[in-house]
């Protein structure tokens, strides 16, 4: 993850957890399954301080809603390919200089707590 610099904002989401079609399994195709979803991402906060205005911030409520209608409104066989989906919505915005996300898939293996999948993305 790159170095906070001043000027930028860390934004982070934690354990968002939602609830969709996640697997390759036919258990996991025909029945809804948590995950949990976390997201890093920097943005330049300058205007935003200076202003208090939220016209000139990233805003979280904003990315967190698409984020919700995508991954309860899809389906999804890999980790691998809803971790990027969910990247290229928060991506979708010009403001944003790199993002994180992590998508925890609980109880995926007998003896783990869960398995994760983290993607990032930059400019």
């Amino acid at each position: 993850m790159p170095r906070l610099e001043p000027g930028m904002a860390r934004i982070r989401v934690k354990d968002l957890r939602l609830r969709t079609f996640i697997g390759i399994k036919e258990e996991e195709i025909n029945n809804k399954q948590d995950v949990l979803i976390n997201l890093t991402i920097l943005y330049p906060a300058v205007d935003a301080v200076r202003d208090n205005d939220i016209d000139h911030a990233l805003n979280y409520r904003t990315i967190t809603k698409a984020i919700i209608g995508h991954v309860e409104g899809n389906r999804f066989a890999l980790l691998e390919r809803l971790t990027q989906e969910i990247l290229d919505l928060v991506m979708v915005n010009e403001a944003v200089r790199y993002a994180e996300v992590e998508v925890d898939k609980p109880h995926a293996l007998r003896f783990a707590e869960s398995v994760s999948i983290t993607l990032a993305g930059h400019r």
